[in-house]
C-alpha cells in the first residue's frame, strides 16, 4: 500500500488526501468490483430480482468510485478536486445501495416462507421504514461528503464531517434494528415452521446466515467509517490508506461477492411476489410491531 504523506494540513488549510493514494490498489478493487457488478447485472436479468437493483448500483458506485480513486493516484501529488470528489462520495454511498436490497429481500423472504406474523414488524411497513432510514442515511452521507470534498476551510471540513456522521449513525441504527427483526423472525420461524418453511427445498435459513454475515460486514463498516470522520482529518485513520481498504473495500467485497454466490432468486419464489402484508387484518390503523396473535396462538 502506498506511503503516507510526511507533513498534515495546518489548521485552516483543506487537504484532498493525508497519504499518497495507491494505483495498484485503487485498479485492483476496481477491477473486482466490476466483476462483481458483471455477475450481479447478469443475475438481475436472468431471475428478473428487481430488489436488488440498488444492490447494483452500489456495485456500480464501488467500481467508479476506485476507478476514480486510481485516476487521482495517477495525479499525486498534484490531486485535482473531480477525482477525488467523485471517489469519496461514491465509496461512501455505495455500502447504503447494498443495504437498501438486503432490507427488501427480507420483507420478501418473511412473505414466501408465510411467516409474516413472525416479524416484529409488519411486513407492510418493514420495508418502509427500514428504506426511509436508507434514504435519510443516504442523503446524510452524500450531502456531507458533497461539503467535504468542496470544502476550503476547516470550518466546512467540520460541518462536512459532522453531516457524514450523522448519516452514518442513522445507518448504523437503522442497520441494528434490521439485524434484531431478522433475529425475531428466525427464532420464530424455527421454533414454530410454517407449512412453507418446511415444505420448501429453498436454502432459506443458508439465506438468512448469508443476511446476518453481510450486515455484520456492513455494520463493521460503518462503525469503521464513524470513527474514521469522528477523528477527523489528523486522526490516525485518515492518514492511513490500508485501513480502508481492510475495514472497507474489502468488507464490502465479500459482500458483493456473497450475494452473487447466494443470489436471492435461489430463495426467493419470483420476482413479482404479492404485497400480502398489506392484506393482513389489523386491529388498528397505528404503526404496527407485530400482528402477533397468531404467534401467540402457536406458542
Amino acid at each position: 500500500m502506498s506511503g503516507d504523506t510526511e507533513s498534515d494540513s495546518s489548521a485552516g488549510e483543506f487537504k484532498l488526501y493525508h497519504f499518497d493514494p495507491s494505483f495498484a490498489a485503487a485498479v485492483l478493487f476496481a477491477v473486482l468490483f466490476g466483476g462483481a457488478s458483471f455477475r450481479h447485472l447478469q443475475l438481475l436479468i436472468k431471475s428478473k430480482t428487481w430488489a436488488f437493483i440498488p444492490f447494483l448500483i452500489g456495485c456500480l458506485f464501488e467500481t467508479a468510485g476506485y476507478a476514480a480513486r486510481a485516476y487521482s493516484a495517477k495525479q499525486t501529488p498534484d490531486w485535482t478536486l473531480m477525482p477525488y470528489t467523485i471517489q469519496s462520495i461514491l465509496i461512501l454511498l455505495g455500502p447504503a445501495f447494498f443495504a437498501g436490497s438486503i432490507y427488501m429481500v427480507l420483507g420478501r423472504l418473511i412473505q414466501t416462507l408465510d411467516g409474516e406474523d413472525y416479524s416484529l414488524i409488519r411486513v407492510k411497513w418493514l420495508t418502509k421504514l427500514f428504506l426511509l432510514g436508507d434514504i435519510l442515511s443516504i442523503f446524510g452521507q452524500g450531502g456531507g461528503g458533497g461539503l467535504l470534498a468542496g470544502s476550503k476551510s476547516k470550518s466546512t471540513q467540520d460541518l462536512g464531517n459532522t453531516v457524514i456522521l450523522l448519516g452514518l449513525g442513522i445507518q448504523v441504527v437503522f442497520f441494528s434494528g434490521f439485524m434484531l427483526v431478522t433475529a425475531v423472525f428466525h427464532i420464530r420461524i424455527t421454533m414454530h415452521p410454517t407449512l412453507k418453511s418446511k415444505s420448501t427445498t429453498r436454502p432459506w435459513q443458508r439465506f438468512l446466515c448469508v443476511l446476518y454475515f453481510s450486515s455484520v460486514l456492513i455494520m463493521v463498516r460503518s462503525v469503521f467509517r464513524m470513527v474514521e470522520y469522528a477523528q477527523g482529518n489528523n486522526g490516525s485513520l485518515m492518514k492511513k490508506e490500508i485501513y480502508a481498504y481492510v475495514l472497507d473495500a474489502l468488507l464490502m467485497l465479500i459482500a458483493a461477492v456473497l450475494f452473487a454466490l447466494n443470489h436471492p432468486s435461489q430463495v426467493l419464489q419470483g420476482h413479482n411476489i404479492s404485497n400480502r402484508g398489506d392484506d393482513l387484518e389489523e386491529s388498528s390503523d397505528s404503526f404496527p410491531m407485530v400482528g402477533q396473535s397468531n404467534y401467540r396462538r402457536m406458542g
